[in-house]
């Protein structure tokens, strides 16, 4: 009973993040960087993981967003996971982070 309260909360929040437009996308984008950036620390600690995870949100589709944004409200699973890992594998994701890493002004790969 629980797990359907959750999901359909989570549900009507995905629908108002859609319908608030700009404002909503903020708030689903901001939600899922708490949870990537969770994802990031656990599976490489000790990295400082801000400039992945802003590679891997940037490079996310709007859907993949709302998936990640509503494991901050029902926690995190290994789907999430998977997810942000394979966000993170896709080529312009892994160019982004490696232009951050660097932070060589001017340089990009």
């Amino acid at each position: 009973m629980r797990i359907l309260a959750v999901s359909g909360i989570a549900l009507a929040l995905a629908g108002c993040m859609q319908d608030l437009g700009p404002a909503g996308d903020t708030l689903a984008r901001d939600a899922a960087k708490g949870v990537v950036n969770s994802v990031v620390q656990t599976r490489f600690p000790g990295v400082n993981a801000e400039p992945y995870t802003d590679c891997i949100i940037d490079n996310a589709s709007g859907s993949e967003i709302l998936q990640i944004a509503e494991a901050a409200i029902v926690g995190t699973t290994q789907a999430t996971t998977e997810l942000v890992a394979d966000i993170a594998a896709r080529p312009e994701t892994v160019r982004c982070a490696v232009n951050n890493s660097l932070a060589i002004p001017g340089l990009t790969l």
